[in-house]
């Protein structure tokens, strides 16, 4: 594709970035079968080529308009486009470039401004989130129907965190949702971990990643969250304390291990950043093939695999794998590779979309009449939760129960 970046962008970080990235397309096409906008909405502004022609008007200095913010908003940064595409472009980092140029021109309606301000502020406060999904179980039965389905009726209890006791030491995110959501999958992963002679610890005072705000395109905000979670971690990495960063949601952890490249241009933390980018792993990553001993007739399991975690740190089958080799049943799901409609924020902010992607998902999931269905990000968790007919929970949480009982304590 041939570029002429305009004067206000050619010779930025940015534009070098986005034009490397540009020049790679070959308007194919290949990215329109697999985007889950475009499939929902058939609208080729809707797809990757579209949105990509889009920035790069933009990128050049033609005006933009609402409608352009529009299809930018409809991006699910689910990055299907990128597994899919033959020249390799880049289209996640790009989009986040657009975006940004995007926001700088065109100022969102008070209700728009409102709403992801809301967002911005609350979510990525543990204790206040915390507050708020507490007074929303209390209110339940009061709220709105669509409402009602974002707050969980009950939260499993954390159980037993296992005290450190190994030589080997692992750092676990507890992140900004999760604890009030799902306080037991880091438990869980704890236990699972602490079996396998490894001690995983949270550090006090770290927050949220950076993912939400940045995404809600506060995106120095969120680069402000990552120094924030940088600075809580950097004294145990410092002293050699831990030897990696287990992330258990998959959305927290394509963020972490993108450090690298979202604060390359900020001299006092690219290279702590890269540090902890190369540190970070997938819980499926640190977790053995063999963790559980081999069992038989365990039941069937439909693993709904995140888009951050197939499409984003291209980790395919991982934990297909080991819920197998436990001894469970792992469905065939129809169209695995598309997004599930929850993708951080968006499902609160496109919530049309949002519904028939998960009603599309959850149909294929369900299709095989599974016992439960599995998952590996706590977004996609609790928005399937809202409409399954079956369990919906994290991997790590149904391989501790199968360790449970086959092992004894």
């Amino acid at each position: 594709m041939q570029t002429r970046l305009a004067d206000f962008i050619r010779d930025t970080p940015e534009g070098r970035e986005a034009e490397a990235i540009l020049r790679k397309c070959v308007h194919c096409g290949f990215c329109t079968a697999t985007c889950p906008s475009y499939q929902v909405l058939g609208d080729d502004l809707d797809s990757p080529r579209g949105r990509i022609y889009l920035m790069k008007s933009a990128l050049e200095g033609a005006p933009v308009t609402r409608k352009t913010q529009l299809h930018l908003d409809r991006c699910l940064t689910c990055r299907a486009c990128e597994t899919t595409c033959p020249s390799g472009v880049r289209y996640g980092r790009l989009v986040d470039i657009g975006r940004a140029l995007v926001e700088q021109r065109i100022p969102r309606s008070p209700a728009d401004r409102f709403s992801r301000a809301l967002l911005g502020f609350t979510v990525p406060r543990r204790r206040l989130f915390a507050l708020l999904v507490g007074a929303g179980r209390l209110l339940r039965p009061l709220l709105p129907k669509r409402l009602k389905a974002k707050v969980p009726q009950a939260v499993a209890p954390a159980g037993e965190w296992p005290a450190p006791r190994h030589a080997r030491r692992m750092l676990a995110l507890a992140g900004c949702a999760q604890p009030s959501l799902a306080p037991s999958i880091n438990a869980a992963a704890a236990r699972v971990l602490d079996r396998l002679g490894i001690s995983l610890i949270e550090a006090p005072g770290a927050g949220c990643c950076g993912a939400l705000r940045f995404h809600l395109n506060y995106q120095e905000k969120g680069r402000g969250d990552m120094r924030a979670l940088i600075d809580a971690w950097w004294p145990l990495i410092e002293r050699g304390e831990i030897e990696a960063i287990v992330m258990t949601a998959s959305g927290c952890g394509v963020t972490v291990k993108d450090y690298v490249h979202l604060l390359a241009q900020d001299p006092d933390y690219r290279d702590k950043a890269a540090r902890i980018s190369g540190l970070t792993r997938d819980l499926s990553e640190v977790v053995p093939l063999d963790a559980v001993p081999k069992g038989t007739a365990r039941g069937r399991v439909a693993f709904q695999s995140p888009c951050t975690l197939q499409h984003g740190q291209q980790l395919l089958g991982a934990v297909e794998a080991r819920l197998a080799h436990a001894g469970f049943e792992v469905a065939a799901v129809r169209d695995a590779h598309l997004c599930c409609g929850s993708a951080g924020t968006y499902s609160l902010l496109q919530p049309a979309i949002s519904r028939e992607l998960r009603g599309r998902k959850l149909a294929s999931l369900e299709e095989s009449a599974p016992d439960c269905i599995a998952t590996a990000n706590i977004g996609c968790l609790a928005h399937l939760q809202g409409a399954a007919r079956v369990p919906v929970r994290h991997w790590i949480e149904i391989l501790d129960e199968a360790l449970r009982r086959k092992m004894p304590a």
